[in-house]
């Protein structure tokens, strides 16, 4: 994707696990994007960029822990001094879990606010500072069913959840004007991971009816949405499988 000073066009993912992260990271890599892919320990990112790296493509690893004001100011000032420049970020920092309204404690709900909501604060506010004087980028957070409804026993996550949404709606009104677009896909529905196969045998079984999410599959649609034109952006679109309810 051509600019104005031939650098390198950086495809940063805050949060590339084994499935979705890792689906995107490779998905932008495969159209030639630069990937700068974190996660809070960066030996966990060796297989994406020897996965990237074996089909051509370009990747970087960062330990990073997106909870910390003053590491992600480092790493945009890193990524954009030694890397390229940010086309597009990807905010995919999971924090799901689950108690009882009496037993989740402070440091639960602080803990899963901080991953859910504060990290994509400072994601998306890192993003803009770099991409506002080019007036270009897009911004992607990943959502949640607890970004739209809270479910019993997921007060922490949905609270959370429901905060990062709100941030990126606000966020598209801001900067759409000034030529970023910023968008938030809701991810309804199981997806194809280890944690599935795991501890929802049943549900994971459902995956040879197409019943839980290809990670490759939502991959695709992150990277529909960069490539829309400005006329046409979607803010927010819902992915699930076609058995789940709604």
């Amino acid at each position: 994707m051509p600019n104005s000073q031939n650098r390198p066009q950086v495809a940063v993912i805050i949060g590339a696990g084994d499935a979705t992260g890792g689906a995107i990271a490779r998905r932008f890599a495969r159209e030639g994007f630069t990937v700068a892919a974190t996660r809070r320990q960066a030996d966990a990112l060796q297989p994406l960029v020897d996965t990237i790296e074996s089909e051509g493509g370009i990747a970087h690893a960062f330990g990073c822990d997106a909870r910390e004001e003053s590491a992600m100011v480092d790493l945009f000032n890193t990524i954009e001094r030694d890397i390229g420049e940010v086309g597009v970020v990807v905010f995919n920092i999971g924090a799901n879990v689950r108690f009882s309204i009496t037993e989740t404690t402070a440091r639960v709900y602080r803990k899963v606010w901080e991953m859910a909501a504060l990290a994509g604060f400072f994601t998306g506010r890192e993003a803009a500072r770099v991409m506002l004087p080019r007036n270009r980028g897009t911004i992607i957070f990943t959502g949640a069913t607890a970004s739209l409804r809270g479910s019993s026993g997921f007060s922490a996550f949905s609270g959370a959840k429901f905060a990062l949404r709100a941030l990126a709606q606000s966020m598209a009104r801001e900067l759409g004007p000034q030529g970023i677009h910023v968008a938030h896909p809701i991810i309804d529905g199981a997806i194809d991971t280890a944690f599935i196969r795991d501890n929802f045998p049943d549900r994971y079984a459902l995956k040879d009816q197409d019943g839980i999410l290809n990670p490759d599959h939502i991959a695709e649609q992150y990277w529909q949405i960069h490539r829309q034109p400005k006329d046409s952006w979607t803010h927010e679109l819902d992915l699930r499988p076609w058995m789940e309810t709604f």
